[in-house]
């Protein structure tokens, strides 16, 4: 019985080019790499960090 699916998302060229041109309101290099793949794959994230909430993703949590 599968109870959760989960893949390893790569870092692609889509997500990078997105990195480079956001706004700085959230200034962790890893957190900012994370945002920027929920917004190219249209996935929300999971976590407690309010800063994300500025930026054009769902975030549960």
């Amino acid at each position: 019985m599968v109870q959760n699916s989960m893949d390893l998302l790569s870092i692609e060229i889509d997500h990078v080019a997105i990195v480079a041109t956001m706004p700085l309101h959230h200034r962790d290099p890893f957190d900012r790499l994370l945002i920027a793949q929920a917004i190219v794959e249209q996935v929300p994230i999971v976590g407690m960090d309010s800063a994300f909430d500025v930026y054009s993703i769902q975030r549960l949590w």
